[in-house]
């Protein structure tokens, strides 16, 4: 891990004791209601207190006119978090995205740049 990924674990080692006053703090997880969702598009909004992100699924719509084609979003799932929450998982999604890109190479987000023979 680089430097830069060091100091950011360092910071997050720094923010949770600063949240819990410095005690050493067992985390207990309990798995036996969860489930598993598979979503390949995304909807956000907010409010002054919280964070929504709905999660789906972008299908084509069978039912639209050939030369009017539609995307439906069929939306499964809502997660509601509120702001220091949200801003740990932007913090863990950014650093776990660094990894797969250092190993992996650069996530190209444009579809027309990830074609080959472009």
């Amino acid at each position: 891990m680089s430097n830069e990924g060091n100091s950011e674990t360092e910071h997050l080692d720094q923010q949770a004791r600063q949240q819990t006053g410095a005690q050493q703090v067992q985390l207990r997880i309990d798995e036996h209601e969860m489930g598993t969702h598979y979503a390949n598009a995304f909807r956000t909004n907010a409010t002054a207190e919280e964070v929504m992100l709905d999660f789906g699924i972008n299908l084509p719509n069978q039912a639209a006119q050939p030369e009017k084609p539609e995307i439906l979003f069929h939306i499964s799932d809502r997660i509601v978090l509120n702001y220091y929450s949200a801003k740990r998982l932007a913090i863990t999604l950014s650093q776990i995205i660094r990894r797969y890109e250092d190993q992996f190479g650069e996530l190209e987000l444009n579809v027309a740049n990830r074609r080959k023979g472009k």
